[in-house]
């Protein structure tokens, strides 16, 4: 018998999520299988003028996680945060940041967040998953942008961001 203690590898995946799509369901399975626990932080981002508050952007991110949770069996844990993602990381004790990457215009900005958030603080590692082929065209901004303007946004979005999304977008 041994007596070393396991410690856990916990993850840190964050984002608007407004709304969360296929594409980041997607990074959010790959990534629960490398760690022992996930957290995904939903950025509070307001500057952005999101189009879902806050509580709701975590509510929905958690209904659509259950089934990504099942199959992976890793613990998923959503949290909101508005503060440093270094520091958020240091917060929820996570050793690695993941970033999903569409294309290569997506890299360069990752790259330099990346090296500041090493700057600040280097005992945080960030890693870069690609995103799935039938994913890489999708983001939140286009998904916001073709509801808008009455476009089927079903193959992009899960069942009930879909719903939620369509009801929001109505109300506008």
């Amino acid at each position: 018998m041994s007596d070393v203690q396991h410690t856990w590898r916990i993850g840190l995946y964050p984002g608007s999520f407004d709304p969360i799509t296929n594409g980041h369901l997607d990074i959010i399975a790959r990534a629960a299988r490398m760690f022992d626990k996930l957290v995904v932080g939903v950025a509070m981002n307001a500057g952005k003028g999101p189009l879902f508050p806050i509580a709701e952007r975590v509510e929905l991110v958690q209904a659509e996680l259950a089934a990504v949770t099942e199959r992976t069996g890793t613990p998923i844990e959503v949290r909101p945060f508005d503060t440093l993602l270094v520091k958020f990381a240091a917060e929820v004790g996570a050793s690695t940041i993941v970033r999903g990457l569409r294309a290569v215009s997506d890299f360069d900005y990752e790259f330099q967040m990346a090296g500041m958030n090493y700057r600040m603080r280097p005992e945080v590692e960030t890693v870069f998953l690609m995103a799935s082929e039938r994913h890489q065209f999708i983001s939140s901004r286009f998904v916001k942008e073709i509801a808008q303007l009455g476009g089927d946004i079903s193959s992009f979005v899960p069942a009930l961001t879909l719903e939620r999304t369509l009801a929001r977008v109505a109300k506008r």
